[in-house]
């Protein structure tokens, strides 16, 4: 027999039996869209996430008061962890800007106060930082007006959330706000970012103005957090542990009493990145659940057609169709299955992929959005898996047909 002809009895017979084989088929689009959904929103996450983390910096080291800092997720915002007093002094400012491969160290002091404009009032996050270096380590770019400078005074940059959306009425550049008690004019706004950092809505300001307003009492010679930008990014882990080994020194410390905490940005990004593809690939797993699922409806299937048309197997054996021929009879029809169902569902997770993205079910980070994200190595390896999963899941059956002995087979009574 021509493989068309073979073909063409295949589909016919998938023809004849269309609400068995439909069903079937279902089980299959349903493995195929939770499949390609599921890959295709995982991808999107992981690159909202790459994007997100992006404004961290991999170039860019903290240090924070509390040996457990690392774990609370803050990066150098609000008061250290574990109750721990605020410690981080000049000295220490010092010590660090003396390690190999640091090109910037810049003192922050962070915490939380009043903002009022007109006659509205909110809590804020107040980030006071170095002007003479913080230009050179900020990562989010501004959508108006300009970033801090060496010689400012009463002046912020806010984040974009703050100027648009906190207040019924939005701050513009060089408008006049009471933070604190105390009158700062707004020289430049964040462009949006939606990134981990808070950036969006934060108030940057002078060092020496945010101890003056901020709730936490921090003397003329403490800083929250100390942010290091390194000439290097390969080797931010390395000049990491450098400045761990100085300020144990200057510091007078052991691993035991360590009480500060140095965390390289980069670290963190590989976490979380390993983090979520761990995620991605145990959904897709989950996914694949359903696959198996339509795998067993494929071979039930055709154990029933095998039986149904035993009398047609006999028939075809005594007329000289060999084993193979048998076979590939029942192969294409349940690859057959495979494929229209690999089509229908890898369409139809596009769809639910796409809804997920537009309703904005999942955003990553404060403001941030997520699309999914559909490749055409997804596709095709959805579509070739799905077939696969139809052609091995007619094996058995098709092993069944191509035994049968034809004497016995035209015997057969339904």
């Amino acid at each position: 027999m021509k493989i068309l002809d073979i073909f063409r009895l295949s589909l016919s017979h998938v023809k004849k039996s269309k609400m068995r084989s439909w069903l079937t088929i279902i089980g299959i689009v349903i493995g195929v869209a939770a499949v390609v959904a599921i890959i295709s929103i995982g991808q999107g996450m992981q690159e909202s996430v790459q994007t997100n983390l992006g404004s961290l910096g991999a170039d860019l080291i903290i240090v924070t008061p509390g040996f457990s800092r690392a774990t609370s997720g803050g990066f150098g915002r609000g008061e250290p962890a574990g109750g721990a007093g605020i410690n981080l002094t000049d000295k220490d400012l010092n010590v660090i800007k003396q390690v190999p491969g640091v090109l910037y160290a810049n003192g922050m002091v962070s915490g939380r106060s009043d903002m009022t404009v007109g006659t509205e009032k909110t809590s804020v996050s107040i980030s006071g930082v170095d002007t003479a270096v913080w230009r050179s380590m900020v990562t989010t770019q501004l959508e108006a007006g300009r970033y801090l400078q060496p010689g400012d005074s009463n002046a912020v940059v806010i984040g974009y959330s703050l100027a648009h959306d906190t207040f019924l009425q939005p701050i513009t550049l060089n408008r006049p706000v009471t933070i604190g008690g105390k009158s700062f004019k707004v020289m430049g706004i964040f462009a949006k970012s939606g990134s981990f950092g808070e950036t969006d809505n934060a108030v940057y300001m002078p060092a020496d103005y945010a101890r003056d307003v901020i709730t936490t009492n921090v003397s003329r010679n403490t800083f929250t957090s100390i942010m290091v930008k390194v000439a290097d990014p390969a080797l931010a882990d390395k000049i990491a542990s450098d400045i761990v080994t100085k300020l144990m020194q200057s510091r007078h410390v052991n691993s035991r009493t360590k009480d500060f905490t140095v965390t390289a940005f980069a670290a963190i990004q590989q976490q979380i990145t390993s983090v979520v593809s761990t995620i991605k690939l145990f959904l897709a797993a989950i996914a694949a659940v359903s696959l198996l699922v339509g795998a067993v409806g494929i071979a039930n299937t055709m154990f029933m057609s095998v039986m149904e048309r035993t009398r047609q197997i006999g028939l075809l054996k005594a007329l000289g169709a060999a084993d193979n021929e048998v076979m590939k009879i029942f192969l294409i029809e349940s690859g057959l299955f495979g494929f229209v169902g690999g089509v229908i569902g890898i369409i139809s997770g596009i769809l639910i992929s796409v809804i997920i993205s537009a309703v904005g079910l999942l955003a990553i980070g404060p403001g941030g959005t997520m699309n999914a994200v559909v490749t055409p190595q997804l596709l095709v390896f959805a579509l070739a898996f799905s077939v696969f999963v139809g052609v091995i899941s007619g094996v058995v059956p098709a092993r069944t047909a191509a035994k049968m002995n034809p004497v016995d087979a035209l015997r057969f009574e339904q």
